[in-house]
């Protein structure tokens, strides 16, 4: 049951906007780069993984994903999150995929260990979750099979992606991991990720 993982990426220059007041463009892009580099060798060096997907609209994300080996989905259209997730699922799918893994890009501390965890090991229908630490919202979404549930990142996804797995008759799972409940998005969080990056 080969599993796929998924990174959605912003174009690098739009980026992390609500760090606008603390890095320049040029710095928010060089963070987003950073850190989808990050991802994509982790999830690379993860065993259970069989390949991964980028979707982005940004030439240079989708550069980046082919020079790792990723396969590049190109996001068109509205800018929409759950669309373009559905659309790199509905890839996944047609290759083959029994299970697709969703991970932002702005997951510092990601692991292969944390990877393994996200992991389900049922055998019927499951969702794993992963709350960011205020779980509000979600920083990881393990679904098996691919389509399952609908994606419905945003406000509240936490709760509401648990409430959509419930509703499937999934097996469903909450995974809270330090590493993966930290995603870089606000001021605050920039600076917990600066503090733990410097040992402090």
């Amino acid at each position: 049951m080969p599993i796929w993982a998924i990174v959605p990426v912003k174009p690098f220059l739009r980026s992390k906007s609500r760090l606008a007041g603390v890095l320049s463009q040029r710095e928010r892009a060089g963070l987003s780069r950073e850190f989808l580099g990050h991802a994509l060798d982790v999830l690379g060096r993860a065993p259970a993984v069989a390949q991964c997907i980028v979707v982005s609209r940004d030439p240079a994300a989708l550069a980046l994903a082919r020079e790792r080996r990723a396969r590049a989905v190109a996001e068109d259209g509205a800018l929409d999150l759950n669309a373009a997730l559905g659309r790199a699922t509905g890839v996944a799918a047609a290759a083959g995929a029994g299970a697709v893994l969703i991970l932002p890009t702005d997951l510092p501390f990601l692991t292969v260990d944390a990877v393994a965890q996200l992991i389900g090991n049922g055998r019927g229908p499951e969702v794993v979750i992963a709350p960011d630490r205020h779980e509000i919202g979600t920083n990881a979404l393990y679904i098996r099979p691919p389509g399952l549930l609908d994606y419905v990142f945003g406000p509240e996804s936490f709760q509401r992606h648990l409430a959509l797995a419930r509703t499937a008759g999934a097996e469903v799972h909450v995974c809270r991991l330090p590493g993966v409940a930290l995603d870089v998005d606000g001021p605050e969080d920039l600076q917990l990720y600066y503090a733990a990056k410097s040992g402090a």
